[in-house]
């Protein structure tokens, strides 16, 4: 029978497309369980979603044929066995380079035939480059064996085998890797986004000598000071609660089947919370004493010694592979835990090999988007080819393949929002960096000028009944947009105060920790203090004709952080305030990297209440995680802007 050169086209296609069916059955054998879906990267909007399953595409076709997998459980120091997947490449005429991924989100799919969907992520680099890729299970979670511990406090001088923690871990997994995988090269790097982050930070505590590099990417660093859990010791709601409901089940033995989530009933986080009443209610209505950690969380209040045990920047010196610390300037999460794993590294470990990233991405955006834009804010094209051809895939070739040259690699790799492009530093901060305070004034006024007067303040009422949103929207997931989302919504409320600069006459470039100083009054006993670094765009502004928001007089978030008031002198001990007595409230937001264009202006807003971001303060000196309803009470708050109480920002200026 003879066919035409169309209906031989179409056969072709058909025969192609069985061919490809025929290998994702044969090679991939996937129907592949949910947990493995981005979930090493979550802790809230990155979680597995139980309704979704991965689509192979031709490149998952790529690695099952050019990779074998193996399972198995590698034991420990004490005994007790970690469930470990390992990629090997297929390829036995070189030896492989080993990069190992501890997480406690499962590294499903499990089963030998079973393989993760590695190319819709950041892994598709490593395993171009031809890398034995190693998932972990880590103690307690999962298919492993033991009892796991949030942030497992690291052991400084181990004694016996049962002196185990997640650098021990790390360091017995390698030595039974290097001796046990097939064509490995004896080096070994770690990476791992957000609580990945911090088992590859403890990782570099674990001394083997076969582990050359290590990247913690966002990673847990402190859960009272900066990341997650709290900030300055204002209690995080919204995340920690939707985590620890999720992840704080009880496992009594390993297992592959998913824990449930929350059913809220409910799409308005700020109604449910608002609704919920007090942190006893929740934890009396719905967490009860299952869930340990958040049961910790409630009856540690101050940053006592269970925090500090918990701290694992209390402990990174001597460290000797290479680091790599990469973070997103507007990570929801863990921003403050890259910034300062960095500059303890720095302090603690100066010999150390240390290098810092930081781009314009969300929580784990460099190894799941393209970086262009967040919300409604565009950061331009290229952001995240640039960072992995640039810096992380040489980074790892030449410490674990000896390819290329690491010196090229610049201490600081920061990429600067508003001119929007890379630039690298000797240092961070920059050492052309000047602390240059611009105070608040009256009437709204924000500039470099002191103020004159006398007793010069504005003032709001922060009522718990009627908190200030953290975003506009209504929605019941914590958005990851609202770092960088318009503020013109809270510019409106009677309780913000706004105070912006005029048009700028030039570029204005930050690059650092920004810090706020006020000079307050309140009515009662305790308040929490909001400040948000804000860019204002001209009225005239726009990306394009395609924008589908108006961009013009756009109030970008640049920087946001609260204070709980009584942390304000002492985070172990706190204080109240005296009754309207003039206080000084200084705290450090985490750096920024931004550049206020000529024709922007610099704006500043202060409030008192970020919901259900936060959650409320009663604004009296009690224990907030075990007060009433009717302990939540008005308070009317006064900023000072005048020439003996001068409140004032001081922000990073880069000199160019």
């Amino acid at each position: 029978m003879k066919y035409n050169n169309v209906e031989k086209r179409s056969m072709q296609k058909v025969i192609f497309f069985l061919a490809v069916i025929f290998t994702l059955l044969q090679a991939s054998a996937q129907i592949v369980p949910t947990q493995m879906l981005n979930a090493e990267t979550a802790l809230i909007d990155e979680r597995v979603d139980t309704k979704k399953f991965p689509v192979l595409n031709q490149d998952s076709v790529w690695t099952a044929n050019n990779y074998y997998k193996i399972e198995r459980s590698i034991p420990m120091r004490d005994g007790v066995k970690l469930f470990t997947s390992i990629y090997i490449p297929k390829d036995s005429s070189q030896k492989h380079p080993i990069m190992l991924m501890r997480t406690p989100y499962s590294c499903a799919p499990y089963g030998p035939k079973e393989f993760r969907n590695f190319w819709s992520r950041n892994t598709q680099w490593y395993f171009k480059e031809k890398y034995i890729v190693v998932l972990q299970d880590i103690r307690g979670r999962w298919m492993s064996e033991g009892v796991f511990e949030d942030i497992r406090p690291y052991i400084e001088n181990k004694k016996t085998n049962k002196d185990i923690d997640e650098a021990s871990d790390t360091y017995d997994a390698i030595d039974w890797m290097i001796k046990s995988i097939p064509t490995n090269n004896g080096r070994v790097g770690v990476s791992g986004i957000s609580y990945p982050g911090f088992y590859s930070t403890m990782a570099a505590l674990s001394g083997h000598p076969a582990l050359k590099a290590v990247s913690p990417q966002a990673p847990v660093t402190d859960w009272f000071i900066g990341d997650d859990v709290h900030h300055n010791g204002a209690f995080f709601l919204l995340d920690t609660y939707d985590f620890d409901y999720f992840f704080g089940k009880p496992r009594p033995k390993p297992t592959s089947d998913e824990p449930t989530f929350f059913d809220f009933n409910s799409k308005d986080n700020y109604d449910f919370y608002l609704k919920a009443g007090t942190l006893k209610n929740i934890t009396k209505k719905y967490m009860g004493d299952t869930m340990k950690f958040w049961n910790e969380e409630m009856n540690h209040p101050n940053y006592d010694d269970f925090w500090k045990s918990h701290t694992i920047t209390n402990h990174l010196k001597n460290i000797k592979p290479a680091i790599l610390i990469t973070g997103g300037l507007f990570d929801a999460e863990d921003c403050w835990g890259a910034w300062n794993t960095y500059k303890t590294i720095e302090k603690q470990s100066p010999l150390t090999n240390n290098r810092l990233v930081m781009g314009p991405w969300f929580h784990g955006g460099w190894a799941k988007s393209d970086g262009s834009h967040l919300g409604n804010v565009q950061f331009g094209k290229d952001v995240n080819d640039y960072y992995y051809k640039n810096i992380e895939i040489p980074f790892f070739n030449y410490y674990l393949k000896g390819e290329g040259d690491a010196k090229q690699i610049a201490e600081a790799n920061i990429f600067i929002t508003g001119e929007n492009k890379w630039t690298a530093f000797a240092q961070w901060p920059p050492k052309n960096t000047e602390a240059k305070p611009i105070y608040l004034n009256d009437k709204g006024a924000l500039s470099y000028t002191k103020p004159t007067d006398s007793n010069s303040f504005s003032e709001y009422i922060s009522n718990p009944a009627k908190p200030v949103p953290y975003t506009e929207d209504v929605h019941l997931k914590r958005t990851r947009e609202y770092m960088a989302d318009d503020q013109r919504f809270a510019a409106r409320r009677p309780d913000v105060l706004v105070f912006k600069t005029d048009v700028l006459d030039k570029d204005v470039t930050l690059a650092g920790p920004v810090i706020a100083d006020l000079l307050i009054s309140i009515s009662t006993t305790d308040a929490d203090f909001v400040v948000k670094l804000i860019d204002v765009f001209p009225d005239t502004f726009s990306y394009s004709k395609k924008d589908k928001y108006p961009m013009g007089g756009y109030q970008m978030l640049v920087r946001g952080e609260v204070m709980r008031g009584k942390f304000r002198n002492s985070f172990e001990k706190p204080e109240p305030f005296t009754p309207d007595k003039i206080t000084e409230v200084k705290y450090e937001l985490p750096d920024v990297a931004h550049t206020f264009q000529k024709g922007h202006r610099i704006m500043i807003q202060i409030q008192s209440s970020w919901f259900p971001l936060v959650d409320r303060n009663p604004q009296q000196f009690l224990d907030i995680y075990h007060c009433d309803e009717k302990d939540f009470i008005k308070s009317n708050i006064r900023i000072y802007h005048d020439a003996t109480n001068a409140s004032s920002i001081l922000l990073p200026v880069l000199n160019k």
